[in-house]
């Protein structure tokens, strides 16, 4: 089968990219697999695809080059699709040349089935995807996390996708229950995390780590605040926070201010993040909303345990609470979160224990799992598709013989 992705951008390193990165490889062991940037910002992936992989663009915003198109005609006015305000802002925002050039591919792309990856694409595929292939949109937060109008206008769309996949059964019953006219069509497929290999953690490091976007939703200023209550009676401890974003510059200003300078550190973002994991003792996620949490499979992949905030809906998937690591109640705050560390900070027997049964989950949890979920997904449309078209063909009047 030839299986096309269609991505915003497939050069940076977020968690969408990670997953399409990682899903495309598994596919890419059967099937014919393309990924579609609508956007391409380097010569180069950050996240490097596998070679099976076919990896194309749309618009070419590589400033100085040849092919650049950020000036060009189209690329001002307004797009014709429903807001998505994630994308709204910045030189990679959608304009009348996402128009044509998405419109465009969807009409001739010769792939079988082509998955959409956040919710402007689900937009375009529902509403100009063709029925020659199957239109499969994909959610890589929640319908929570969205803002009423994005959610109210993606789950417009679900009637006219052959199939919409979210990351948790959780977020899934809450799509179902949303729009319960496409609620056959809602599948849950976690995304899973290949095995590089890599030799584990020993879990000795006196190293916590932590890796996203630095944004609000992480909360990243709860987990620094934690680690200053414990650094006085934990010393020689550090704190390594890796990734980029808005809230760079406040964290700055905090370890500054709590006088942290040496003790948390920001380590910028980091592709693969897979070896980093093997040098912590603890993983830490902080967040206030996690959709999946792709950072802490992989920290359980490198036998490292984790404390994470019970936030929805990923944390509670992924990490059995006294078994492979610590959830903290929300309403717990940072001194919750700051026991929990405490805990495991104090206690190396415990950080094994949980370390090699982490591993042993995180086994279970792998990407050639997640692709053949997916493949059950496209097996039962097409089934579908032929059985719709059969009572079709059964309601249709044959002509009568002269």
């Amino acid at each position: 089968m030839r299986i096309a992705f269609l991505i915003h951008n497939a050069y940076g390193i977020g968690a969408t990219i990670r997953a399409t990165t990682q899903l495309s490889a598994a596919l890419a062991e059967r099937h014919d697999v393309e990924v579609m940037s609508v956007h391409r910002v380097a010569d180069t992936p950050a996240l490097p695809f596998d070679p099976r992989v076919r990896l194309s663009s749309l618009i070419d915003m590589r400033e100085g080059t040849p092919g650049y198109e950020g000036d060009h005609v189209l690329n001002t006015g307004t797009h014709r699709m429903f807001p998505d305000p994630a994308v709204e802002t910045g030189r990679l925002r959608y304009r009348t040349l996402h128009d044509l050039r998405l419109t465009e591919w969807l009409a001739w792309t010769d792939a079988d089935a082509v998955i959409a990856t956040r919710p402007l694409l689900n937009g375009y595929l529902a509403r100009h995807g063709s029925d020659r292939y199957l239109r499969i949109g994909q959610e890589h937060l929640t319908l929570a996390s969205h803002e009423p109008g994005l959610r109210a206008d993606q789950n417009s769309c679900l009637p006219h996708l052959d199939a919409f996949v979210t990351l948790t059964e959780a977020d899934a019953a809450a799509y179902r229950a949303a729009v319960p006219e496409a609620a056959e069509r809602v599948h849950a497929v976690p995304p899973g995390s290949p095995d590089l290999g890599l030799t584990p953690s020993s879990r000795t490091s006196r190293t916590i780590v932590a890796a996203g976007r630095l944004v609000p939703g992480k909360r990243y200023d709860r987990l620094v605040d934690a680690f200053a209550k414990l650094l006085p009676e934990h010393p020689g401890w550090t704190l390594r926070l890796y990734g980029r974003g808005p809230e760079h510059a406040a964290l700055r200003r905090r370890i500054d201010r709590l006088g942290l300078y040496d003790q948390v550190l920001l380590m910028g973002a980091v592709a693969p993040m897979e070896p980093e994991w093997a040098k912590a003792a603890i993983a830490a996620v902080s967040s206030d909303i996690e959709p999946y949490g792709h950072g802490i499979l992989e920290a359980m992949r490198a036998g490292v345990p984790v404390v994470a905030t019970d936030a929805p809906h990923g944390p509670a998937q992924l990490v059995a609470d006294g078994v492979t690591g610590l959830l903290v109640p929300l309403a717990g705050g940072t001194d919750a979160f700051a026991a929990a560390l405490g805990r495991l900070m104090d206690d190396q027997e415990t950080r094994d224990r949980f370390g090699r049964t982490a591993r042993v989950h995180a086994a279970a949890h792998s990407t050639g799992a997640a692709a053949a979920a997916y493949e059950r997904i496209l097996d039962d449309i097409r089934a579908r598709r032929v059985r719709e078209r059969a009572e079709l063909d059964a309601l249709t009047p044959r002509p009568r013989k002269a």
